[in-house]
């Protein structure tokens, strides 16, 4: 996700705590998502849209960040 800022990343996920948190957030419905894709977890269809818009919310906000820090 957004390798044009991987050392702000870098930087940003031991400096920012609340950066942190929703880097991570952000990976964890990742991987949930994919896990509900694969029948490894079951969800129902609705579920896993629903993850899908909060990752997306969550992603929107990293890269607003980014932006900000960059700037």
């Amino acid at each position: 996700m957004f390798p044009e800022y991987r050392d702000l990343i870098s930087q940003l996920k031991t400096e920012d705590a609340h950066f942190a948190r929703l880097f991570d957030k952000h990976n964890e419905l990742d991987q949930r998502i994919k896990n509900m894709e694969s029948n490894i977890e079951l969800a129902t269809h609705t579920e896993v849209e629903v993850l899908k818009k909060e990752k997306l919310h969550l992603k929107d906000e990293i890269y607003a960040i980014l932006r900000k820090k960059a700037a």
